[in-house]
């Protein structure tokens, strides 16, 4: 067949597929009876043909499919997590938000050991104590940082400790008292004070 000129070969295909010109079907008849390599060639084409037919009405067995598909390593559900993120923009805003603003805070949270007292009058400051005095009204919050406070008379807002200790005995307070001595105690702190004055900037 090697011999044999290509149109002969063309000729096998569209005669098997089909598509053949009836003289060109008269001239591969008439080669194939005077050559035995193209006729053992068309042999084994149409062979091939004939399996590929037979091997389309092979089934296979039952619960096949199900029996590969469990046997595949499962995927990773990060579809179904993206799915939810994208359906959720306002949570997933909400908590990228507040996880930047707990990460700014925390950097601001008081690790060293510097005392510090906002300025108010009547207020006595002794080493690391604080002291409102028997008799004296403090008007405005007082906030301590690394020290104590000691409340003898009135104060008229809030009083915060940060790393320290609130002691009081007949004290009159009309705020809130905080002790804040944890790292979480502090940011809580923080995000209520600017829940604050964020509401207070609309009223």
């Amino acid at each position: 067949m090697s011999t044999c000129p290509q149109q002969f070969v063309d000729y096998m295909h569209e005669y098997l597929d089909g598509d053949i010109k009836r003289e060109h079907e008269q001239e591969l008849k008439k080669h194939l009876q005077s050559c035995s390599n193209c006729q053992k060639h068309m042999h084994e084409l149409c062979d091939t043909i004939a399996f590929v037919k037979s091997a389309t009405h092979i089934t296979a067995p039952p619960h096949f499919e199900g029996n590969v598909m469990s046997g595949l390593p499962k995927r990773k559900n990060t579809i179904g997590v993206q799915k939810w993120l994208r359906r959720h923009p306002v949570i997933v805003a909400a908590a990228m938000f507040f996880l930047f603003m707990s990460a700014s805070l925390l950097t601001s949270y008081p690790n060293d050991n510097q005392f510090s007292v906002t300025k108010q009058p009547n207020l006595i400051v002794e080493g690391q104590t604080v002291i409102v005095p028997a008799g004296e009204v403090v008007k405005g919050d007082i906030v301590v940082k690394n020290g104590d406070i000691v409340v003898e008379g009135e104060v008229d807002g809030n009083v915060t400790v940060i790393n320290g200790k609130y002691m009081a005995s007949t004290a009159v307070v009309s705020g809130n008292i905080e002790e804040i001595d944890e790292t979480f105690d502090w940011l809580w702190y923080k995000i209520k004070k600017m829940a604050n004055d964020f509401i207070a900037l609309f009223e």
